[in-house]
């Protein structure tokens, strides 16, 4: 047993210029690799946060900006139908305007054109009128003898 102690504290103190070394290695290895490693991860994140939270401003900008966009398209939209609402009344207007100045127009000359036929019919009778009277003792003297007043 004593031989198997003595070869423990010979392997222990073999073992210690290894334990030194991966302590110097560890202690190294935290100064020299983890804090600057552990450094630039958070400067990353911290950079990555900061864009993902510019992103996140830009991507509300563009909202905003598209909803202002689509609120003036829709005002501009409006807009647009009023003007042409109010042609097409303008148009309408006018259109019922020269379908009454033509109605007129067209009254006006049907109303000519009635006063002239009546009076060529009033001429008309009353040339038939005086001829007919001429025409009646005509055939009067063509077919009655002489003695009541025909031509035989």
């Amino acid at each position: 047993m004593q031989e198997i102690i003595e070869q423990v504290g010979a392997y222990l103190v073999g073992a210690i210029p290894t334990a030194v070394l991966f302590i110097v290695l560890v202690l190294a290895y935290q100064f020299l690799v983890q804090g600057p490693l552990t450094e630039t991860l958070k400067k990353r994140r911290a950079l990555t946060l900061g864009a993902m939270e510019d992103a996140r401003k830009a991507i509300e900008q563009a909202e905003s900006r598209t909803a202002e966009y689509a609120e003036k398209l829709r005002l501009a939209r409006a807009e647009a139908y009023k003007l042409r609402e109010q042609r097409m009344r303008q148009w309408n207007a006018e259109r019922d305007a020269a379908l009454d100045a033509a109605r007129k127009a067209a009254g006006t000359k049907v109303s000519k054109a009635r006063a002239e036929v009546e009076a060529e019919a009033t001429t008309a009778r009353q040339a038939i009128q005086s001829t007919a009277a001429e025409l009646a003792s005509q055939a009067v003297r063509a077919v009655l003898p002489v003695a009541a007043g025909g031509s035989r």
